[in-house]
C-alpha cells in the first residue's frame, strides 16, 4: 500500500509543477543533436533526457560475434556470459527480467524470460543493427512492467535512400579470430527509392573451443549461429511511412559450458550432457508512423509478433536418461503511440497489449533400453500471458533552463497457468500503478544538474510462477503459483558537463527492492542429488552505485575516454537476515584512446578492468560459476586498429588481452579469451 501511495504522490507533483506556467517557453524548432528513443519514446535532443543513457553506435557493434559483446565496459552496464554463445546485461545491479529488452520497440521479454541472465538478446544478430539505447534506471510510466532496472533496446537499420532514381547499396564482411576460432559471413544488399526501399541480409557465424590465458582451450564451447532478415519501407508522402520487416535469428547447438565442465567446488561436471538446441527468435513487425495527424500529434502504430524457441538436450553426469525439452513462447503485441512538441514542452500518450502463449513439452529417453516417455515439462504447457496498459508522460520548459518531466501508467497483467501434478490450475490477476518524475537543470551553458524518481514494479511471469526443473548451481526448482509482483523505487542523481574539450557526466544512485522473487531452498533433494527450491516474496534489497563517463579531446585528432561503474548492494530474507546482495558486479571500467593519425586510418588503445569481488551472497557462494573466496581483479591491454579507404574498403585488426591474463569476469561460466587476434574485413559498394 505505501509503494502504491508513493506512486500517486510522484503524479501529484508532477500535476503541480507541470501545471505551473513557464516563465519562457523554448522554441520546439532547436535542432535535434542526438536522438533517444528509448528515454522517451519519442525524438529528443539528449539535453532535454533526464534520464542516464548510454548509446552505442552501428560502427561498434557490426564487427562482433554477438551483439551482446557491444555491452561490455559501457557506462551502467556490466556483461556477463555464462557460455560463450550467450551474454547478458546487468544494469544497476538487476538483470533478466528486471530489466526490460527491447528490438525496435516490441519486447524481447516474454512468459519464460528468467530473473537471471538470459541468453535470447544473443538472437539478434549485430549485422544489422543501428544502434543500442540504454536507460539506466526506472522509466516506469512509460515501459511498466520489467523496466526495473532499466531499458535496453536494440535499434536495426531501416532501409533509405534519397531520390527517385532506383539506387543500390551492398555489403559483405568476414570476421576470423584465433581464441575461438571464428570464423563468420555476413552480407547485406539495400536497394529502392526514396519511396520505397528494401533490404535483405543473411549471416553466419561458428567458432571453436574458446582458448583462455595460459593457452588452455575450454570445451565443449564452440556454438554456430545463423540470421536472416528482410525488410521493406514506403513513404508515401512526407508525413507517413511504412514498415514491414521480418527477422529470423538461431543458434543449431550451444553448450552450456558451466554445467559440463567442473565449476568452484565441483569434482565432476554437473551435467553428461547440455545443450540448448535450438534457440531461435522469429520477428515479424508492422510499423505505421503518421506525422501531424490528430491532435497535431505524431502517431506510431506497432504490430509484432514474435516467437522464441527454447529447446534443451540434457543429461545429469554419469545418468542413462536424456531428456529433450521443446519450450516455445508465441508473443503478439500492439501498440498506439502519441506524441507532439508544443511551445511549452511536449507529451507522450499511448496503449499496448501483448498476448504470450507458451507451449512447453518433455521427453525422457532411457539410453540403456531405448524407452521414451512424455513427463511433466518445464513449463505449464498452455499457459498465457496477457499484458495490457495504458500511460502519459507530460515534458515542460520552466524557464529557460529548467526541464520537468513526469508520467503515469496503469497496468493489468493476468497469468493463467496451466494444472500439474504439482500444482493445480491458477490465475493470476496483478493491476498495479507505475509513475515517475525527471529534472534537469542548466545552472550554466556548460552544466547541467539532473534527477530522476520512479515507482516500478514487475509481474510474475510463467517462469516465475510455474518452472520445474533443473537450475544453474545443483538446484531443482518446483513452482509456485502464488507470487504477486515485485515493487521498486529509484531515484539518480547527476552532473554533466559539456565543455570545449571535456565531456563529463556522473550519476549517483539508490533502488529499493521489495517483494522481490527469489529462489528459497526447500531443505530437500532430488534422487541425484540437486537442492530443490521455490520462487517465492521472500527478500528485499537495497542497491546503489554510481556511473561516470568522461571524455577528453587531447587535441583534433584524439580523444580520450575513461568508463567507471561501482554498484554494492544488500539483501534482506523474509527472517530479517542481512547479507550481500545476489550477483552484484564490482568497480569496473575502461580507459581508451581514440587516435587519427591519418583520415584512413584509426587506432584505439585500451584497457579494461575490474577490481575484487568478495561481497557474495549465500546462492553466489553455493553458485560453481563464481569462486566462493571471491572473483579475483583483473586488467588486460588491448588495441584495435582500422583502415577505410575510399574505395569502399574497411579493415580492422584487434589485438586483444595482450598478456594472455587468465580471468573470469565475475559471474560468468567461462574464463575470457585469452590473447587474441581478430580480423574483420569488409567491402561495401
Amino acid at each position: 500500500m505505501g509503494h502504491k501511495k508513493a506512486s500517486f504522490a510522484i503524479l501529484a507533483l508532477s500535476i503541480f509543477v507541470l501545471r505551473t506556467p513557464p516563465a519562457h517557453a523554448q522554441a520546439a524548432t532547436e535542432p535535434i543533436e542526438e536522438i533517444q528513443v528509448t528515454a522517451t519514446r519519442r525524438p529528443a535532443q539528449s539535453s532535454d533526457v533526464s534520464a542516464a543513457v548510454t548509446v552505442i553506435a552501428e560502427a561498434e557493434i557490426q564487427t562482433l560475434k554477438l551483439t551482446t559483446d557491444a555491452l561490455a565496459a559501457r557506462p551502467g552496464v556490466f556483461l556477463q556470459q555464462t557460455t560463450p554463445g550467450q551474454g547478458a546485461a546487468i544494469i544497476r545491479g538487476l538483470k533478466g527480467s528486471e530489466v526490460l529488452h527491447l528490438v525496435d520497440g516490441f519486447r524481447l521479454n516474454n512468459a519464460i524470460f528468467r530473473n537471471a541472465p538470459t541468453q535470447y538478446l544473443a538472437l539478434v544478430s549485430p549485422g544489422t543493427v543501428e544502434r543500442i539505447e540504454v536507460l539506466r534506471g526506472s522509466p516506469a510510466s512509460l515501459y511498466g512492467s520489467d523496466a526495473v532496472g532499466g531499458v535496453l533496446q536494440v535499434i536495426t537499420r531501416i532501409p533509405e535512400f534519397d531520390g527517385g532514381e532506383l539506387a543500390f547499396r551492398r555489403e559483405i564482411s568476414v570476421g576470423l579470430d584465433l581464441a575461438e576460432l571464428e570464423r563468420s559471413l555476413h552480407a547485406s544488399v539495400d536497394l529502392g527509392t526514396e519511396r520505397l526501399a528494401g533490404l535483405m541480409s543473411i549471416g553466419y557465424l561458428e567458432t571453436g573451443d574458446r582458448k583462455t590465458g595460459g593457452g588452455d582451450r575450454i570445451g565443449p564451447s564452440g556454438y554456430t549461429a545463423e540470421s536472416a532478415r528482410a525488410a521493406l519501407s514506403f513513404t508515401p508522402d512526407e508525413s507517413s511511412s511504412w514498415l514491414i520487416d521480418l527477422q529470423y535469428g538461431r543458434q543449431p547447438e550451444t553448450p552450456r559450458v558451466d554445467e559440463l565442465v567442473p565449476g568452484f567446488g565441483e569434482t565432476e561436471p554437473a551435467s553428461e550432457e547440455f545443450l540448448f538446441a535450438p534457440n531461435e527468435r522469429a520477428f515479424a513487425h508492422l510499423r505505421h508512423d503518421r506525422n501531424g495527424a490528430w491532435l497535431g500529434a505524431d502517431w506510431v502504430i506497432d504490430f509484432g509478433w514474435q516467437r522464441i524457441i527454447d529447446d534443451r538436450a540434457t543429461r545429469n553426469f554419469g545418468a542413462d536418461v536424456r531428456r529433450l525439452e521443446a519450450n516455445e513462447s508465441d508473443l503478439f503485441g500492439l501498440s498506439i503511440t502519441a506524441s507532439r512538441e508544443t511551445a511549452a514542452g511536449s507529451w507522450v500518450a499511448g496503449a499496448e497489449y501483448y498476448h504470450d502463449t507458451v507451449s512447453s513439452r518433455r521427453i525422457e529417453w532411457d539410453l540403456a533400453t531405448d524407452l521414451r516417455q512424455l513427463v511433466q515439462p518445464r513449463f505449464p504447457d498452455g499457459s498465457t500471458v496477457d499484458q495490457a496498459a495504458i500511460f502519459a508522460h507530460l515534458g515542460r520548459a520552466l524557464g529557460q533552463r529548467q526541464m520537468l518531466s513526469g508520467g503515469i501508467r496503469f497496468s493489468a497483467v493476468e497469468v493463467e497457468l496451466e494444472g500439474s501434478v504439482f500444482s493445480p490450475p491458477a490465475d493470476v490477476d496483478l493491476e498495479d500503478v507505475s509513475a515517475d518524475l525527471g529534472w534537469s537543470f542548466s545552472l550554466t551553458d556548460t552544466i547541467q544538474l539532473v534527477a530522476n524518481l520512479g515507482y516500478g514494479f514487475r509481474a510474475p511471469n510463467v517462469f516465475d510462477l510455474g518452472t520445474l526443473g533443473e537450475r544453474p548451481g545443483n538446484r531443482f526448482n518446483i513452482p509456485n503459483p502464488d507470487l504477486v509482483s515485485e515493487r521498486i523505487t529509484q531515484f539518480d542523481t547527476g552532473v554533466r558537463f559539456r565543455g570545449a574539450r571535456v565531456d563529463v557526466e556522473v550519476v549517483a544512485w539508490v533502488l529499493d527492492y521489495d517483494d522481490r522473487i527469489a529462489s528459497v531452498l526447500t531443505g530437500a533433494q532430488t534422487p541425484d542429488g540437486r537442492d530443490v527450491v521455490q520462487t517465492q516474496n521472500r527478500a528485499s534489497a537495497r542497491i546503489r552505485g554510481f556511473e561516470s563517463v568522461t571524455r577528453l579531446a587531447l587535441d583534433e585528432r584524439a580523444t580520450a575516454e575513461l568508463v567507471l561503474n561501482y554498484t554494492r548492494g544488500e539483501e534482506d530474507d523474509a527472517d530479517g537476515v542481512t547479507a550481500p546482495a545476489d550477483r552484484i558486479p564490482p568497480l569496473n571500467g575502461r580507459l581508451s584512446v581514440d587516435f587519427a593519425p591519418r583520415a584512413a586510418v584509426r587506432v584505439k588503445p585500451f584497457l579494461l578492468f575490474a577490481a575484487e569481488q568478495d561481497r557474495l551472497s549465500d546462492r553466489d557462494v553455493r553458485d560453481p560459476r563464481i569462486d566462493p573466496d571471491g572473483t579475483a581483479g583483473w586488467l588486460t591491454a588491448n588495441v584495435e586498429a582500422s583502415w577505410s579507404s575510399d574505395g569502399g574498403w574497411t579493415v580492422r585488426l584487434s589485438a586483444l588481452n595482450l598478456f594472455d591474463e587468465r580471468y573470469r569476469v565475475h559471474g560468468s561460466g567461462i574464463d575470457a579469451p585469452g590473447r587474441n587476434l581478430v580480423l574483420d574485413v569488409r567491402y561495401r559498394w
